[in-house]
């Protein structure tokens, strides 16, 4: 069974971590520390959002840390992150999860094993830093995807591949607000000691930059896409305005050679040698007199 136990010195606790457990697994450790057996087999499914849960002497926290690899078209919660699932009390802290967590191993190393993590609230303090620091990298280049995007916007050619490109971008950076929204309600259940209050308050401060860079982000690219469609619209705009113009113009013009196209034996000018040319002139006439009208609207 993948257990792992670590005691410090001031304060005796063990830290369980479990990778991807079966289900007698995950059985034998409900037996070994109380815990609701279903609790345990629920925090593995794949799209449970953070939350918290007070289970007696016992609490339970979901977080979910971003993935390392990020591409645009990942939109959906579980592309983006992993689940890291965590039990603990005074005495022990057990943290569950599907894929490794190279971060876990940080941990373990540099505040377990030296002792800088005196009792379980503490470690639980760390392990949610790590996990929002994981949200840090993936604002900072969503900020520079939009910027790359507001560029191309004003000064290259739209394409459809821009708005779904978009859409992706707005789609991360709601999904990444709203895991630190709800992640905001777990740091705020978490009950430290006076010597780790500092380090509680860096992990609320961090929460929330990374709110404000997410909110801005999922801003920034609402707003672009406004500026998308209006700029589409604008220009099928023009070009149904430049449609009409013609339209215009040959609406009368279509209209006097319709006339003339009659087949009746007795029309006027139709024998006269001038009458050809006279309504050739007509037809110039009537163009230059609706190029005068719209000049005069300032249409053209």
């Amino acid at each position: 069974m993948p257990i792992s136990d670590w005691t410090v010195d001031t304060s005796k606790f063990s830290w369980i971590d479990i990778v991807n457990p079966t289900t007698a697994e995950l059985k034998q450790v409900s037996e070994k520390y109380s815990l609701h057996h279903y609790t345990l087999r629920d925090c593995l499914e794949p799209d449970h959002l953070p939350k918290h849960e007070d289970m007696g002497d016992t609490q339970f926290i979901i977080t979910r840390m971003l993935n390392e690899t990020q591409t645009v078209k990942l939109h959906t919660v579980q592309e983006i992150s992993s689940k890291i699932a965590v039990f603990y009390n005074d005495s022990f802290i057990i943290t569950i999860h599907r894929l490794p967590q190279s971060v876990l191993e940080h941990i373990k190393v540099k505040y377990v094993a030296t002792g800088k993590c005196k009792n379980t609230s503490e470690l639980v303090t760390k392990i949610i830093w790590f996990v929002l620091h994981s949200y840090d990298q993936p604002a900072i280049q969503l900020s520079n995807e939009v910027d790359t995007y507001e560029d191309k916007i004003f000064l290259q050619a739209l394409t459809p591949l821009m708005m779904e490109d978009l859409y992706f971008i707005k789609r991360k950076a709601a999904i990444c607000n709203k895991l630190l929204m709800l992640t905001g309600e777990v740091i705020n259940t978490i009950r430290t000691t006076p010597e780790d209050i500092v380090a509680l308050q860096d992990v609320k401060d961090l929460h929330v930059k990374l709110s404000t860079l997410y909110d801005q982000a999922n801003e920034d690219v609402t707003n672009l896409l406004n500026i998308y469609l209006s700029l589409s619209a604008r220009k099928t705009n023009e070009v149904v305005k430049v449609l009409t113009i013609f339209s215009v113009f040959f609406m009368p013009l279509t209209f006097v050679v319709g006339i003339y196209g009659m087949n009746f034996d007795f029309m006027p000018e139709l024998n006269q040698k001038w009458g050809y040319p006279a309504v050739l002139i007509l037809l110039v006439l009537i163009s230059a007199g609706i190029f005068w009208w719209f000049r005069r609207k300032k249409w053209l």
